[in-house]
């Protein structure tokens, strides 16, 4: 059974920079696609970034300049630095593993509030 364990999130203040971080238990070399979603209140369900085998990445128009996703392959662990963070960021971040399954984290709660 895959694990993805996300951590990093809380309380930041708008224009303040936060790292998101999501350990697998398994060889993230075994998922196609790596992804962070997030889900705003009453929202749907956004994916956020995304990151595969290969190392390309993409994001969403809400976020792009902003954010950057990157994987550690060693630590079998995927990130999401987000920058000039904003209040509409203020969302329930997932980790989202892919290959022929999808597999999901417990999600970390971001509020971005002064």
């Amino acid at each position: 059974q895959v694990q993805l364990v996300e951590s990093g999130g809380g309380l930041v203040q708008p224009g303040e920079s936060h790292r998101l971080s999501c350990s697998s238990s398994e060889n993230i070399f075994n998922f196609n696609d790596m992804n962070w979603y997030r889900r705003a209140p009453g929202e749907e369900r956004e994916l956020v970034a995304s990151i595969n085998v290969g190392g390309r990445t993409n994001y969403a128009d809400s976020v792009k300049g902003r954010f950057t996703i990157s994987r550690d392959n060693g630590k079998n662990t995927v990130y999401l630095e987000m920058n000039s963070l904003k209040p509409e960021d203020t969302a329930v971040y997932y980790c989202n593993a892919q290959n022929v399954f999808n597999y999901w984290g417990q999600g970390t709660q971001v509020t971005v509030s002064s």
